[in-house]
């Protein structure tokens, strides 16, 4: 169990300490649009090179969520990006937060119609034999990244990008946006400003204050929560922990339908399948809608379709990153890797039987560890081979 205590230190409008499996956590909160709980959990990783986790609940990651809410988070981070002439290029971070750099893109562009804007996600998986770009989240359990550079016309975007607006759930150090930013460098020769948009930020004052010395441009920031943390980790906890596969998985089988080489404007939302689904779920019944992986903005819309129509729904996705049963992960599901990479797959907060409908949501084959995440919650397998359908 976790020891919790919320005070006020000076300059502060809380602090919470935690303890931990995997060490001791302190975190102070100096502004936030929501109260802590309310944006984070905590939970311990199962990775030796970092052994905590702030868990979002307004995501759509690890946590359910409702599609209101997170639609809610993607227009609050989407009003605070800074009015910048030229093309703007967002840049969604894989895994956690592909869902939420498209929401953030998305968002966007319906505040601006007329600007040229260009989304892109990071990638654990190399699509294709075009060029990407490859950089290092060094303190990940699969720390290679590529970033896709897209075919024209959607290639000269990024070339003319004034502005790069780097989307995560969290930011902690800076280290990871400075290494996508040093890759991105010869790709967007006109770029002259960074907005960081998260929506929680523990970098603290100073390490913040040295982010435009660091990436050679201005840097602006903004997110639901800013705050700072500390953490000492337990040695012997973290030694045991395992890790997943380090290396990028290259020419799988996925395709660029949804915006993984690219994208400039929004996806359709498959509404004729929502409709579909949601004619077979009766009053008072629950529907949890999976993204899987990466494949993440397509189900979100597919869960915020049948939100409109009246569901009972909830959303989250599968991940690559092993958690521990503990603090805000309360059930862990473990199967088999659905992408090619021999590493497992995980489910967390969700138990079987908890929902009356789960619809799985998947862009990869179907395959030993969908076969069994579906067994395990008596879920619908849906396919999706292309925009707005399957």
């Amino acid at each position: 169990m976790s020891a919790v205590m919320d005070i006020s230190p000076a300059g502060f409008i809380a602090e919470r300490r935690v303890s931990m499996p995997t060490g001791e956590m302190v975190v102070r909160v100096r502004q936030s649009h929501l109260a802590l709980d309310q944006l984070i959990g905590f939970a311990a990783r199962n990775n030796a090179k970092r052994g905590f986790l702030f868990l979002s609940k307004v995501l759509g990651k690890h946590w359910p969520v409702r599609p209101s809410v997170m639609a809610t988070m993607h227009e609050l981070l989407a009003q605070h990006i800074p009015h910048q002439a030229g093309t703007v290029v967002f840049i969604g971070m894989a895994e956690t937060a592909i869902g939420l750099g498209q929401g953030v893109f998305e968002a966007w562009c319906r505040r601006h119609p007329e600007q040229p804007a260009l989304f892109l996600p990071t990638t654990r998986y190399r699509v294709g034999s075009g060029d990407v770009l490859v950089f290092q989240e060094a303190h990940s359990h699969a720390p290679h990244q590529y970033l896709h550079v897209p075919e024209e016309p959607l290639r000269s975007l990024l070339q003319d990008a004034s502005a790069l607006v780097l989307i995560d759930d969290e930011v902690s150090t800076g280290n990871t946006f400075v290494n996508l930013v040093d890759a991105c460098r010869v790709q967007c020769p006109r770029l002259a400003s960074v907005h960081i948009s998260t929506i929680t930020n523990f970098m603290g004052e100073a390490a913040s204050a040295a982010l435009a010395q660091r990436f050679g441009l201005p840097v602006t920031h903004a997110g639901a929560l800013d705050g700072e943390y500390e953490f000492v980790p337990d040695t012997l906890a973290t030694a045991s922990a395992r890790s997943g596969n380090e290396e990028a998985t290259s020419n799988t089988a996925l395709t660029g339908c949804f915006g993984r080489l690219g994208i400039a404007r929004p996806l359709a939302a498959p509404v004729a399948i929502a409709q579909e689904i949601f004619a077979g779920v009766t009053a008072g019944q629950t529907v949890l809608v999976l993204g899987t992986g990466e494949f993440l903005h397509t189900p979100f819309l597919l869960a915020q379709a049948l939100e409109q129509l009246g569901a009972d729904v909830t959303f989250q996705s599968t991940t690559r990153s092993p958690i521990l049963q503990w603090g805000a992960v309360r059930h862990v599901l473990q199967f088999a890797d659905i992408y090619g990479e021999g590493v497992d797959n995980f489910l967390y907060n969700v138990k079987p039987g908890q929902y009356d409908h789960v619809l799985i949501c998947h862009e990869t084959a179907i395959g030993q560890g969908l076969t069994q995440l579906a067994h395990a919650l008596d879920g619908r397998l849906l396919h999706f081979k292309n925009e707005g359908g399957h």
